[in-house]
C-alpha cells in the first residue's frame, strides 16, 4: 500500500464543544456504536445545506474522524465540500445546534445552515 493510499487528510476539524456534545448524546442513548454523520445535501436557500445525524452503520467509503473517543463520519459525496471545514456545537438564545464553518463556501445564508460554492 502506498503512502498516498494510507493517508487521508482530515476533512473537518471538530471542536471541543462538538466533541463534548456528541459524547453526551451517545452516553444518553447508551449506545457506544453511534457516530455523528456530517453530510451535505442539495437544497436550502443557498443551494446546499449541512446535515447531521447519528448513525450506527459505517460505509467502507466513509471517512472516519476519531477524536478523544468520539467518532464523526463523512460520506464520499460530502467529503469534497467539507475539506477544511470546522464542526462546532453552539448554544445561544436562538437554540442549540451543530454548526459548520466552511472555507469552501462562497456564500452562506443568514441561518448558516446552507451555502453555495
Amino acid at each position: 500500500m502506498s503512502s498516498a493510499q494510507s493517508y487521508t487528510p482530515t476533512p473537518i476539524q471538530v471542536t471541543q464543544n462538538a466533541i463534548a456534545k456528541v459524547r453526551s448524546l451517545v452516553e444518553e442513548e447508551e449506545n457506544p456504536n453511534l457516530v455523528l454523520r456530517v453530510y451535505v445535501t442539495g437544497g436550502g436557500c443557498s443551494g446546499f445545506q449541512y446535515g447531521f445525524s447519528f448513525d450506527e452503520e459505517l460505509d467502507e467509503e466513509d471517512t472516519l474522524i476519531e477524536k478523544e473517543g468520539v467518532r464523526v463520519v463523512v460520506d464520499p459525496m460530502s467529503y469534497p465540500y467539507l475539506v477544511g471545514a470546522r464542526v462546532d456545537y453552539q448554544e445561544s438564545l436562538q437554540g442549540s445546534r451543530f454548526t459548520v464553518e466552511n472555507p469552501n463556501a462562497s456564500s452562506t445564508c443568514g441561518c448558516g445552515a446552507s451555502f453555495s460554492v
